[in-house]
């Protein structure tokens, strides 16, 4: 007998970009986009349509370009933002309108500031739009479970009635805990006649760090779609993270019974993806993805995982994509190896690409004696964001004079979109701040760097440095990231990383 599928709806690309500092382009959006479709979610919610002309964009090239998953747009019950949704999605191989209206008392009385029954007719009328343009139509009602039960019960047998194939029941201020949800879908599934013409979901959010707890009970009491973001990013304390759920049902499937669509060799690279392009780094102890998710400290623990593995992990690490280190690679490595390992990683270059990385690859490893699967991703991240940011100003040599009894001084040089050279120096409070002055003198694009970040790539004195930095210059926020041996040199990297994004939307704005 087959075990039921659960939907993996993932809204990384919608709730997740949602969170305070994330701002990702079309192009972002869709590289995103087709990893999640090589993990094998069930449902893309590619943005909120009507919210930009720039999310518009991004999910019509998300429509038409995967065309595996179900590709989603949020909607509000507006009839405007439904027809926006449409024109989102409608190229889609296999679109879906998502429409969403507030249904407890507090929202409907301060945020919406309509009677109940406005409300419940603008749901019923907004499904409806949805229905006359395609087939596959979610309804959420918002603040669902701060929600008087009978008027949610109405509501959701009158969408269903209406046309809605999901219903989605959004925990959206993460305010409910697993008995008193399980209790609260049971009630749903007694009290809503209709509700077995629809596919029942959930939305949780994780503000009592309760999401995936949550999100597993509704699973055991019938729930057979789940939404939720990779890495469990989203508004404020973020969404279900994604990976978790995934694995306890496929670690669990004792006690769940159900199974899931997804490829599972797939979760590091997706989750490594998500936040190399946010900018957001996954936190080290984080479940089924965290850098110490699979590593033992403790010498009782590492004497029983040497006897067996199963004595301290409940998950093999391959089964999630974690990479194993079987080849190392130095200065003497040659292509093959290096294809060898980067395939392992999960990119697949073809040879033109492959003469480039190795380049950079060889660059590395004149610097190091070791260049470890971290590194590589780092040379992998860096690359692509040299093809996604448009270079329009390119740093060509940096220089800094600093020490406790100097004023720290920075030299750059910088060629200029026709080609100059423009060589510039300046004075800072540190040397990063000297780099960052002189650049400015240079390119002159007013900003303000509102976050800076130095992480270890690798541990060791040679160690790669990862430099994340955060500008704001028009009320738009740009992610800059740059890596490197040398601090003081990735900063700079990371530094002409954003101001090129910046430009590059003046640019785009301007035409």
């Amino acid at each position: 007998m087959s075990q039921e599928k659960v939907i993996i709806f993932d809204t990384t690309l919608r709730d997740g970009e949602q969170s305070a500092g994330i701002g990702l382009t079309t192009k972002e959006k869709l590289e995103i986009a087709q990893q999640l479709e090589r993990l094998g979610v069930d449902v893309i919610e590619a943005g909120f349509a009507a919210s930009s002309p720039g999310d518009l964009e991004a999910v019509q090239s998300i429509a038409e370009t995967v065309r595996t998953p179900i590709i989603a747009s949020l909607a509000r019950c507006y009839l405007p933002d439904v027809d926006a949704a449409w024109e989102g999605v409608k190229n889609a191989a296999r679109p879906r309108i998502h429409v969403f209206i507030s249904s407890s008392d507090n929202h409907i009385m301060n945020l919406l500031r309509k009677n109940p029954e406005e409300v419940m007719d603008a749901a019923v009328a907004s499904v409806e739009r949805a229905k006359s343009y395609c087939e596959d139509v979610e309804f959420s009602p918002m603040d669902a479970t701060r929600t008087d039960p009978d008027y949610l019960f109405k509501m959701l047998e009158a969408v269903i009635d209406a046309g809605a194939n999901t219903v989605n029941i959004a925990d959206t201020v993460g305010y409910t805990i697993p008995s008193e949800f399980s209790e609260r879908i049971e009630d749903i599934k007694k009290n809503v006649p209709n509700i077995d013409k629809a596919v029942m979901s959930v939305h949780c959010h994780n503000d009592l760090g309760l999401s995936v707890a949550n999100s597993l009970a509704a699973v055991r009491s019938g729930v057979r779609q789940v939404e939720g973001c990779i890495n469990g990013l989203g508004e404020r304390a973020g969404n279900a993270s994604l990976e978790e759920i995934i694995m306890a049902i496929e670690t669990r499937n004792d006690l769940f019974d159900v199974s899931t669509n997804i490829d599972t060799t797939q979760i590091y690279r997706t989750s490594r993806l998500v936040s190399d392009i946010t900018g957001f780094p996954v936190q080290p102890n984080k479940a089924i993805v965290g850098a110490n998710a699979f590593r033992h400290a403790s010498g009782i623990h590492q004497d029983g995982v040497i006897k067996d593995r199963s004595t301290y992990e409940i998950i093999d690490p391959k089964s999630v994509g974690w990479p194993s280190n079987s080849i190392v690679l130095g200065k003497l490595s040659g292509r093959a190896g290096l294809r060898a390992r980067l395939e392992e990683l999960g990119y697949n270059l073809d040879q033109e690409e492959l003469n480039e990385v190795f380049e950079a690859f060889k660059n590395l490893a004149d610097r190091k004696r070791e260049v470890t699967d971290q590194d590589l991703e780092s040379l992998m991240s860096t690359r692509r964001r040299t093809i996604d940011v448009p270079t329009i100003y390119k740093l060509s040599h940096v220089q800094v004079s600093t020490g406790d009894h100097e004023v720290p001084t920075a030299t750059v040089k910088i060629i200029s979109p026709e080609g100059d050279e423009i060589i510039d120096a300046a004075t800072g409070t540190g040397p990063v701040d000297a780099v960052y002055r002189a650049i400015n003198r240079v390119i002159g694009v007013e900003n303000r760097l509102t976050e800076f970040r130095v992480d270890a790539v690798t541990e060791g004195i040679d160690a790669l440095g990862d430099v994340t930095i955060r500008i704001e210059r028009n009320s738009d926020v740009f992610v800059g990231r740059g890596s490197d041996t040398d601090i003081i040199v990735a900063s700079a990297k990371a530094y002409m990383n954003a101001l090129n994004r910046a430009l590059s939307v003046d640019s785009s704005q301007n035409k």
